[in-house]
């Protein structure tokens, strides 16, 4: 599997073309289909989200055990989210420094609140990653002088339980899935891709963002569904995409825990990743990182699904991933037929402070299932 496969079958899809982006946006702004990119709103949740129990991180005990901050450090957390990570921090370094990176808006407020509890030592910076070199010169922050930098990938636990967002499968709401919010209004959300991406471009987007052996069968049954009505919620659309299956495989698959997985969680995923660009925009993170740290500086990056850590294993080991949008994420394999892995790949940036991937404990799991495909990677900077 390859990720050029979208772009072989639409070229719409090849996002990381500027022509063609600017070209998705100028016609998303001439559907005049009803979509829900406008009615999900913009409020605050800050105050409400702050009231909420605190949500601990997966794998924070690991991930501040790699990261080994010291006093007076100056720490990038570049997913700020709930503040999880950045809290833990503040709580345990004395006299730490965290420049506090998101692009949700609703993340940033909380992140304003906490350097409100903590003057000077929390600076929050509203932006995607692909934003952070020019976010970081407009603080006279110089490349090679950042001392740790953090990255929690994908979709955040406060995104997810705000139903009105669209992320979440089991909540219902607009079928939305910006992490942006309305930052950018023009941008599509997934209810536009849903209802207007023809079915070969949408099997695309499921088989290489969601890696969905079903994804022809899925697309079909959605764009069956939408001509009835349009598909703008995501109780809809998991309706639409179990339709599309007998009754008893709905929930026949299951995660780490062996407990049922309903069958389109892996096209609410493969949506998400496209409509906010999230490969590309991890790319994009892991060079800041690497530019961004100094010598001896330490990287922990925690991914939630094989794509994700695919790209980080190979960025860590210095595969060339430039042309971001025709490399090969599928696994290496070695056999008959196979191309052999020649010697061991060492990058010119990147020490390893483990050689294997860490995942979280079975308690952890327990206790926090969102948790169970997370994989915590970590490196030192040379």
């Amino acid at each position: 599997m390859t990720l050029h496969l979208s772009v072989r079958f639409n070229p719409m899809l090849r996002k990381t073309n500027l022509a063609v982006w600017r070209l998705w946006r100028s016609w998303k702004l001439n559907l005049h289909s009803s979509t829900v990119c406008a009615s999900s709103g913009s409020l605050d949740k800050s105050e409400e989200l702050s009231e909420k129990p605190p949500h601990t991180p997966v794998m924070l005990k690991e991930m501040l055990h790699y990261l080994d901050i010291q006093p007076g450090q100056v720490v990038l957390d570049m997913t700020f989210g709930g503040g999880g990570h950045t809290k833990a921090i503040l709580n345990m370094v004395p006299e730490v420094t965290v420049l506090a990176l998101d692009r949700d808006p609703t993340a940033i407020s909380l992140a304003q609140q906490l350097a409100k509890e903590h003057f000077g030592r929390v600076k929050p910076l509203l932006g995607r990653f692909s934003e952070l070199e020019a976010l970081l010169s407009n603080m006279s922050i110089k490349p090679g002088s950042i001392d740790a930098v953090l990255l929690d990938a994908g979709c955040s636990s406060m995104q997810m339980d705000q139903a009105e967002r669209g992320f979440a499968l089991s909540k219902d709401g607009p079928l939305d899935m910006r992490m942006d919010g309305e930052r950018y209004p023009d941008m599509p959300c997934a209810a536009d891709v849903v209802n207007t991406l023809d079915q070969q471009a949408l099997a695309s987007i499921l088989t290489a963002y969601g890696e969905e052996r079903n994804a022809r069968k899925i697309a079909s049954a959605i764009v069956e569904a939408r001509r009835l009505d349009p598909i703008t919620r995501t109780h809809q659309l998991a309706s639409v995409v179990a339709g599309s299956f007998p009754a008893g495989v709905i929930y026949a698959r299951k995660d780490r825990l062996h407990r049922s997985s309903h069958v389109a969680t892996k096209t609410f995923q493969a949506l998400r990743i496209f409509v906010n660009d999230e490969l590309n925009e991890l790319h994009e993170g892991l060079r800041a990182a690497q530019a961004t740290l100094r010598p001896g500086g330490r990287l922990c990056v925690l991914t939630f699904h094989s794509l994700e850590d695919r790209l980080v294993k190979r960025f860590l080991q210095g595969d060339d991933l430039s042309n971001l949008d025709q490399y090969s994420f599928s696994p290496r394999k070695q056999g008959p037929g196979k191309e052999k892995l020649v010697g061991k790949r060492e990058s010119v940036y990147w020490l390893p402070l483990r050689k294997k991937v860490i995942t979280p404990e079975k308690e952890d799991v327990k206790e926090n299932p969102r948790g169970r495909s997370a994989k915590l990677r970590a490196a030192l900077r040379r």
